[in-house]
């Protein structure tokens, strides 16, 4: 072989080796579970055959003895003759208008795991109307009236009355343009400098939703670093966009995203040494559970949930990653969309004391309208380049800026400065700690294997004791007149106007609520039985309808 020969083949064996082992340390930052392994987890789930379950099995998935099964079928029957005629009017309405919603056919799909949604979308069917709301309330169209555990997906932040005065207030503000697009009304300026502040950013960009500003903040990354890569940590929820949302859930590739494991060291070397990584989006919901998805009831089948807050832990985190993006040229997100203004006025980097390059916001922000944010350095935000005339960003919207979401936005803003805000936000933390653990205390009493954690007023419920059914608990919890969102007990967001005497109500509504529960036996197992016990059922189940033999 000629020198020049043995040059050539040694460099690319260099280079092949380098590749590989680039490949390995990509693949060791992967969390192991499915959640790290986005194609892995779409195929699966694609693999996954529908089955459902007999009257008799319905009330006998963990092969409880019958006199159990028949607690359970005693108890179910009492409370579908409940629903039925105390939300006659509310189910009715929501059942009518299923048949041309489809959003409202995905959701009321997915409230329990799938082998015993069809009995209970028919027994136990879940009213999806209001008509009206006041303090922590909302009040459905048979005048049942329930305490709000669902929070409008984020929105309700300080009370439904707080959200009703901006609208009504900002309204009036604009009233005299009303909407006129493509233009600002002057209460936009406003807006503009109190966000400057907050963020501690250099400029803003009005979008239509949280998910608009998220696919905004990652093109601007794009655009300015030159690089294609995105990295998201596995288990976080960025909205609904293809290349946030890898595996379940995106029909499409998202080639171009890395999922990988929140608080890794692995991780913090394949973005130390990458050269293609545009931006890492974070989402601090996630301190409560890393890499871990949004915890549903509809993928309840045991009692493996869990969740932990480590502040700690997570602060620490957060700085390592900040001193690796900045080294590497890494555009660091912070996706407040969710949790924006609800840690403290100036957001998970007042909490975690970490600033990003970017922020996104949604939600709350709009003062009860739609609306998304994107606030970031102005080496970032702009979206041409003087030098190249023809190189741009594009990004427009026809309704980006609505002068009736500004108007919103303005109150706001300005109301975040109130004494009724600041007196909700002081010792936020301690309070809210303190009603975990009196929530906690009161379950413990009742000997009940309930219990919650959260992050202040954002809640995950777990359970102690291995069973199949802890979904049922949101259908006692709205008997007691506690309203949940279609993700159950995965999720409860508290409003920070919640007096003491509003959440000791909730507390003693959960109890009895979790007492009838137990009571009708949905909580028995045999002595031994464990969660992996149960999830291994359920996997044979699977299989075997899988293989046509169930």
């Amino acid at each position: 072989m000629s020198p020049l020969a043995i040059v050539l083949a040694a460099g690319t064996a260099g280079l092949v080796a380098t590749k590989g082992r680039a490949r390995l340390a990509l693949s060791r930052a992967k969390h192991g579970s499915l959640t790290g392994h986005v194609r892995w987890g779409q195929r699966i789930a694609r693999a996954i055959a529908f089955y459902d379950y007999d009257d008799d099995r319905f009330f006998a998935a963990d092969d409880a003895p019958a006199e159990i099964a028949a607690r359970r079928r005693a108890g179910f029957d009492r409370l579908s003759a409940l629903y039925e005629t105390r939300f006659a009017k509310t189910v009715a309405a929501t059942r009518e208008l299923r048949e041309g919603l489809s959003d409202l056919q995905f959701t009321g799909r997915y409230r329990v795991p799938f082998q015993f949604s069809r009995l209970v979308g028919e027994r136990l069917a879940t009213g999806a109307f209001y008509q009206s709301s006041s303090g922590v309330t909302a009040t459905d169209l048979d005048g049942n009236v329930f305490y709000d555990l669902a929070g409008s997906y984020g929105v309700n932040l300080f009370g439904h009355d707080f959200y009703k005065d901006c609208i009504a207030e900002g309204t009036a503000r604009v009233a005299d343009l009303g909407p006129v697009l493509g233009t600002y009304h002057p209460v936009i300026a406003g807006n503009v400098a109190r966000l400057r502040s907050i963020s501690g950013m250099d400029e803003v960009s009005f979008h239509m939703s949280g998910t608009e500003a998220v696919m905004q903040a990652v093109r601007l990354a794009r655009y300015h670093t030159g690089r294609r890569r995105v990295v998201r940590f596995a288990g976080a929820y960025h909205g609904w966009w293809g290349d946030v949302q890898p595996g379940i859930g995106n029909p499409t590739p998202a080639d171009n995203t890395l999922t990988l494991s929140e608080m890794s060291d692995r991780t913090l070397h394949v973005l130390a040494t990458r050269k293609d990584i545009a931006c890492v989006l974070v989402n601090p919901l996630q301190a409560m559970h890393p890499n871990k998805g949004a915890p549903s009831d509809g993928t309840l089948i045991d009692s493996s949930r869990s969740a932990h807050l480590d502040r700690a832990a997570y602060r620490d985190w957060l700085v390592g990653l900040r001193e690796v993006c900045t080294e590497a040229g890494i555009v660091l997100i912070f996706d407040e969309v969710f949790m924006g203004f609800r840690l403290a006025k100036g957001g998970m980097a007042e909490a975690f004391g970490v600033q990003p390059d970017m922020v996104t916001y949604g939600k709350t922000l709009g003062g009860g309208l739609p609306v998304g944010v994107v606030c970031g350095r102005a080496d970032l935000m702009k979206r041409f380049r003087p030098e190249q005339p023809a190189d741009i960003c594009f990004a427009r919207g026809t309704f980006n800026a609505h002068p009736y979401v500004m108007g919103a936005m303005d109150v706001f803003l300005e109301r975040l400065d109130s004494p009724e805000v600041r007196a909700m936000y002081a010792n936020v933390d301690a309070r809210w700690d303190a009603r975990i653990d009196q929530f906690n205390a009161a379950m413990a009493q009742a000997d009940l294997p309930v219990r919650a954690t959260g992050m202040q007023t954002v809640w995950t419920i777990g359970y102690t004791v291995p069973s199949r059914y802890n979904w049922m608990l949101q259908y006692y919890c709205r008997a007691e007149g506690l309203a949940l969102s279609w993700v159950g007990t995965g999720r409860l967001i508290f409003s920070l106007n919640y007096d003491d005497a509003a959440f000791a109500e909730v507390v003693a509504r959960f109890v009895q609520a979790a007492q009838a529960c137990q009571a009708d036996g949905w909580w028995w197992s045999t002595p031994g039985t464990t969660n992996k016990m149960l999830r291994r059922q359920v996997l044979k189940e699977t299989l075997s309808r899988r293989l046509g033999r169930g």
